[in-house]
């Protein structure tokens, strides 16, 4: 039977024996109880999402146990089988092994350059499954030599796209720039995810895979359909360039340190590698939706430490939610304006409004009546910064188009007498985040545990929508050594690579993550957690103990 583990108040950690038994149940569970929103398979656990206001956690793992208990009492067989490994699409990805940690994995395994690149090109792997971003595939199998190998202790920064690395017992390709601790081997100059190809991802699970030495085969490989293109995987634009003025629309005049397009995300996706994002503070968003009468949904602005400066040309009303910042509202003859966040702010041809430097919270959200126009990326508006898809940030001289998004309010109201928003936190200032313990917190010591609760965190500079980055005096030490295989994670997770330092994921977080995960923070907080600036501190109050979930 999996062990079933809480991985935040709503979603629950099955935990099983290996790849083949998680895959096997994976394929078995069918239609999913009303409440259930996805099902993230990985090494040995499988993640699944809940509505807390549909389902408990014991409802969630008592339909585990009893499709586990079915499956082990099926006939051999009768639960279905993937296609042979021979059958399978196989697809030979060259590589340059040059690689930041290639000689130290060959001395680590006692080979030379040579033999490791031998050793790493001479078996097929099977796409396993998919996690961490769109295009990254988790491959099994290889030669056995490289089965166990550790992860860095601390993460990198910054992974280069097209990066070749292995970890635990699985070899992958990164599709995309973004923070990785796996230990590099070398590059391939094709991409694994490509949004202009008729198949975005060129490994998908299910197919075979074969890695081929670019020096010693001393051919060119080509991708049918790349054209080319280099690999670098950067967030396309998505059609915020200036354009023929429609009815109503703004121009950029300053997009300040980041302003993104954000809805409410991509729910059901996780097959494919791609996870929800959208907007941090998902109140704000719907809060700002709500003034201008647009659905919950619609796409609006997400402006991250203010300097966001638009001009309105034509009419529209537009609405500033999150974090507490002057708003400055210019005629076109220079003439100031009454204008506050909160409220239905009317622009006419040629206004200007601008968002200052919150004084607290991070990011502001900006609605306008009809939504802005943008192409949706797979069923979203949404941009997620790790996995590199949707909307490219808005630069100085873009045009924003004003769109027709059907809404709730009568044509030319506007929804008046919002409650004011809780207070934000400051830098500086102390925020309690509840959390809940699991699924590895009995990875690490009761000293630990203690420190996590007690010791103050202060958010770093390296802070991101992928993640806060934290600093604690003592970092945090775990009881239980060696590697943790891969698993699926979610928002609000803090997790705790080698060196001791806690981050705790944000929307863009990756799918599936290979350092245990202590706790994560109550979806209540989340909002709350998106606004707190770099400087705070912070500390964890579980609302109750670290225990399995029984029937």
């Amino acid at each position: 039977m999996p062990r079933c583990l809480p991985a935040g108040d709503g979603a629950v950690l099955a935990e099983l024996r290996s790849l083949d038994e998680t895959l096997a149940l994976f394929q078995a569970l069918g239609q999913r109880p009303a409440g259930v929103e996805d099902v993230v398979p990985a090494a040995r656990t499988l993640l699944v999402l809940f509505r807390p206001s549909a389902l408990s956690a014991r409802d969630v793992a008592g339909w585990l146990r009893r499709t586990a208990a079915a499956l082990a009492a099926a006939p051999a067989g009768a639960a279905g089988a993937s296609p042979a490994a021979s059958d399978a699409r196989l697809v030979e990805i060259p590589v340059r092994y040059e690689g930041e940690d290639l000689d130290e994995v060959a001395e680590r395994l006692g080979l030379t350059r040579a033999e490791l690149i031998e050793r790493h090109t001479g078996s097929d792997y099977l796409a396993a499954f998919a996690g961490f971003a769109p295009g990254f595939v988790y491959l099994a199998g290889g030669d056995p030599c490289f089965h166990g190998i550790p992860r860095r202790a601390a993460p990198r920064v910054r992974v280069p796209a097209g990066s070749v690395a292995v970890a635990g017992d699985f070899s992958a390709v990164y599709p995309s720039d973004s923070p990785g601790g796996w230990q590099l081997l070398g590059v391939t100059p094709w991409r694994m995810w490509d949004m202009e190809r008729a198949e975005p991802a060129l490994v998908r699970p299910g197919f075979r895979v074969r890695f081929r030495d670019l020096e010693a085969a001393g051919v060119a490989y080509s991708l049918p359909g790349d054209n080319g293109r280099p690999p670098a995987a950067t967030v396309p634009s998505m059609g915020l360039a200036a354009v023929a003025a429609p009815s109503a629309c703004f121009d950029v005049l300053s997009a300040g340190p980041q302003t993104l397009v954000q809805d409410l995300g991509r729910p059901g996706l996780t097959g494919m590698g791609v996870s929800l994002s959208g907007a941090l503070d998902r109140g704000a968003l719907r809060a700002a939706n709500r003034i201008v009468g647009n659905p919950a949904d619609a796409p609006v602005l997400e402006n991250a430490l203010g300097g966001l400066r638009l001009v309105c040309r034509g009419r529209a009303v537009v609405a500033i939610t999150g974090a507490q910042a002057e708003i400055r509202l210019t005629t076109a003859v220079g003439v100031r304006l009454p204008a506050a966040a909160g409220r239905p702010l009317a622009l006419d041809e040629g206004d200007e409004l601008r968002i200052g430097t919150p004084g607290a919270g991070v990011r502001c959200y900006v609605a306008v009546r009809g939504g802005w126009d943008v192409a949706p990326v797979l069923g979203s508006c949404a941009t997620d910064t790790l996995a590199g898809i949707g909307p490219a940030p808005l630069r100085a001289g873009d045009r924003l188009r004003v769109g027709t998004a059907p809404g709730g309010a009568r044509p030319g109201a506007v929804l008046t007498g919002a409650a004011s928003p809780p207070p934000l936190p400051r830098r500086g200032e102390l925020v309690v985040l509840d959390i809940v313990l699991g699924p590895r917190s009995d990875w690490f010591s009761p000293a630990a545990l203690d420190l996590l609760i007690h010791q103050e965190w202060t958010v770093t500079p390296q802070s991101d929508r992928v993640g806060m980055r934290l600093a604690g005096t003592e970092p945090l030490t775990r009881s239980r050594q060696g590697e943790l295989p891969s698993e699926g994670t979610v928002a609000g997770a803090i997790q705790v690579p080698a060196g001791g330092q806690p981050v705790l994921f944000l929307a863009d977080h990756p799918l599936t993550g290979g350092y245990p995960v202590i706790g994560a923070v109550v979806a209540r907080d989340l909002d709350r957690a998106a606004q707190i600036p770099v400087g705070a501190r912070l500390r964890f109050r579980p609302i109750g103990p670290f225990k399995e979930i029984l029937p």
